[in-house]
C-alpha cells in the first residue's frame, strides 16, 4: 500500500530539485565559437542560466545581436580592423607555396602572432576588476569553455568551479598529458605527419623525433598564458596544470574519421559539431 505513494513522492521530489544550473561560458573566437554557439543556445533552452563573456571586438561573437542567453562584454585595446589584418595574415600563411621547412616556420610564426591577439583578450578580462567581481559574486556552478587558449581554465581555477571543455583537439598531445592518458609516440601519430596508427619502423622513428620537438616549439605558444596565470595565482602554474582541472572533455571528433588512440573516461566524443549551421540553398 505504501510502495506506490512512496515512489510518487520520490519522483516528485526529484523534479523539484532538478533545477537548471548557472553556467559561465568563456568561448574562443573564430570557428571555435561557431561550433560552440548551438550548444550554448541549447543549454539556455533546457533551463540553464547561461552567461557568455565576450570581448568588445571579435570576429563572430557579436554582443549586439539578439541572444537567448546573457552576454557580458569587456573592452579590449585593439580594433576590429587590426584583428582582421592579423587573421588574413594567419590564413595566407597556410597557402604560400614554399618548401616544407619554410611553410612550418611561416605557419608557426603566424600562430604566435594570432595567439598574442587572443592573449590580449584574456589579459584584458582578468585585469578588468568590475568584470572579475561580477564573476566572483555570480556563484556559477560550472565553466563551459574552449580551452585552447587557456583563459577558460584560468578563470575556472580562479573561481574554484568545475569546468567542461569543448574542443577539437590540442597541439603536442597536451590533452593526453593533462588527463594522464597514455599517448605512446610509437603508436599514436603526431599532428601533421599524416601517419596512420599502423606505422612502419621509419615512421615510428619520425614520430618519436617530432614528439621530442614538441617540447621545444609548444612551450613558447603557451608561455604568455603561464605568465598571466602566475600573476593571478602568485605561483608557477603550467599549461598542463591548468588543463588538468577539466572535469569533462567534450571532444569534437570520432574514431570513424580519426585513428584509434587511448582516451580517458572523462573524454567524451561528440563528433559532428564542427561547423556553422548554414541555411538551405534556394531552388
Amino acid at each position: 500500500f505504501y510502495r506506490q505513494p512512496g515512489i510518487f513522492l520520490l519522483l516528485t521530489s526529484s523534479l523539484i530539485f532538478a533545477e537548471g544550473g548557472k553556467i559561465l561560458v568563456i568561448p574562443q573566437d573564430g570557428s571555435h565559437w561557431l561550433s560552440m554557439r548551438p550548444v550554448v543556445e541549447k543549454l539556455q533552452q533546457n533551463g540553464h542560466e547561461v552567461v557568455v563573456v565576450v570581448p568588445s571586438t571579435s570576429l563572430y561573437m557579436k554582443p549586439k545581436e539578439p541572444h537567448s542567453y546573457t552576454v557580458k562584454v569587456y573592452p579590449i585595446p585593439y580594433t576590429e580592423e587590426h584583428l582582421a589584418v592579423a587573421l588574413k595574415s594567419f590564413i595566407n600563411a597556410h597557402f604560400i607555396e614554399q618548401s616544407v621547412l619554410n611553410i612550418l616556420i611561416t605557419m608557426y610564426q603566424s600562430i604566435l602572432d594570432i595567439f598574442r591577439f587572443f592573449f590580449t583578450n584574456c589579459k584584458s578580462l582578468l585585469h578588468n576588476e568590475d568584470m572579475m567581481q561580477y564573476l566572483r559574486e555570480s556563484k556559477f556552478d560550472a565553466v563551459f569553455t574552449d580551452p585552447i587558449l587557456m583563459c577558460g581554465p584560468i578563470i575556472a581555477k580562479y573561481l574554484s568551479v568545475p569546468s567542461v571543455y569543448f574542443l577539437r583537439g590540442f597541439p603536442c598531445g597536451m590533452d593526453s598529458e593533462a588527463t594522464q592518458c597514455p599517448n605512446p609516440p610509437s603508436y599514436v601519430p603526431r599532428l601533421f605527419l599524416n601517419n596512420s596508427d599502423s606505422m612502419t619502423f621509419a615512421q615510428r622513428v619520425t614520430n618519436v623525433l617530432v614528439r621530442m620537438l614538441e617540447f621545444v616549439y609548444c612551450k613558447p605558444v603557451f608561455a604568455l598564458f603561464e605568465e598571466l596565470a602566475y600573476e593571478i595565482f602568485q605561483k608557477k602554474v603550467t599549461a598542463i596544470d591548468l588543463l588538468s582541472h577539466g572535469s569533462v572533455w567534450l571532444m569534437r571528433y570520432d574514431f570513424v574519421f580519426e585513428f584509434p588512440k587511448p582516451v580517458m573516461p572523462n573524454m567524451v566524443f561528440i563528433g559532428g559539431i564542427n561547423c556553422d549551421q548554414k541555411k538551405k540553398l534556394s531552388q
